[in-house]
């Protein structure tokens, strides 16, 4: 009877100390890599620990709440197919005309530790109120645009107008996040007129289309003209060359008569008459008739040459 109590009453050591164990093992908690944690002492925070080891007193007196902030987060807001709300994200353009419109929003939670506090004082309405801030700047987007517009610039336009609108507004709301990205995933008009917008969206592709095909002709046309341009100044500096050479051998060639001329006065009568006859010459090459000069054409083309023989010796 005594071997049973006493058996007992160490079973009963046994157990209250390993509650005692546990009990004081629960202090220790690991932080793993991309978490930060917060620990709450009685209910007021009194440290942000990093990713390793943590010692703290145990479970009751404090408390750890571990965050992953590497880890993105995404809520959606707006229109959803699969839910039986017609009008859920539907947005009014500024031509009175109604869109389907969701957009997906990515955010991840703050490392700092006035971030961490935040989020956790506000964890449960984070993404509440996150959805309300983004259902507001698509509104306004979508108001001030008309619905051409909206459906054909929405899906660039949009994501970047609403994250800086976040931006803007985020912080007096304190919720210890972050926003990453934002994109558009669904943007439509309602079902009822959707063939109608899908012809004027074809329609509009057509058109635009048909400028990018008459812009591309239209600059072909300029490198044309513009290669035309830089064949013709070429031909025209080439011409200007050639001019330029035949001026100085012209030049060249009258020096060299004027220093002959110069030694032999009766020269002047021969160059006189070889002027005559390449002007004749040229003149009857463009198809007119020189007469009676014709009639004393040399064999060989016209010389007035004998012409000059035939004046110095009219016996001839």
């Amino acid at each position: 009877m005594l071997l049973e109590t006493y058996t007992a009453m160490l079973s009963l050591r046994f157990l209250l100390l390993a509650a005692v164990v546990l009990w004081l093992g629960s202090g220790i908690t690991i932080i793993r890599p991309g978490e930060r944690a917060v620990v709450q002492r009685f209910g007021a925070i009194v440290a942000h620990p990093y990713p390793g080891l943590w010692l703290g007193l145990p479970w009751g007196i404090d408390r750890v709440e571990r965050f992953s902030v590497q880890v993105v987060r995404q809520i959606a807001v707006g229109y959803d197919p699969a839910r039986d709300e017609p009008f859920l994200g539907q947005f009014l353009t500024a031509d009175q005309n109604l869109v389907q419109l969701q957009l997906a929003v990515h955010y991840v939670i703050g490392e700092s530790d006035r971030e961490l506090d935040a989020y956790l004082a506000q964890r449960t309405q984070v993404e509440g109120v996150l959805e309300r801030l983004c259902e507001a700047a698509v509104a306004e987007w979508v108001s001030t645009h008309n619905v051409d517009e909206v459906l054909l610039t929405g899906n660039a336009a949009l994501p970047i107008w609403t994250h800086q609108r976040l931006q803007q507004h985020l912080p007096a709301y304190q919720l210890g996040i972050h926003i990453q990205q934002i994109h558009v995933v669904w943007l439509t008009p309602p079902e009822e007129v959707r063939p109608a917008f899908a012809a004027v969206t074809q329609a509009q592709t057509a058109i635009g289309m048909q400028l990018l095909k008459a812009q591309q002709q239209a600059e072909q046309r300029q490198r044309q003209a513009r290669a035309l341009a830089y064949r013709l100044d070429q031909q025209a500096e080439a011409f200007r060359q050639s001019l330029l050479q035949q001026t100085g051998a012209e030049i060249e060639q009258f020096q060299t008569l004027q220093q002959a001329l110069g030694r032999s006065p009766d020269q002047l009568v021969l160059f006189w008459w070889q002027e005559m006859q390449r002007c004749l010459t040229d003149l009857k090459i463009r198809g007119g008739r020189v007469e009676p000069i014709d009639a004393q054409a040399h064999p060989q083309g016209l010389d007035l040459t004998h012409l000059l023989r035939l004046r110095d010796n009219p016996s001839r």
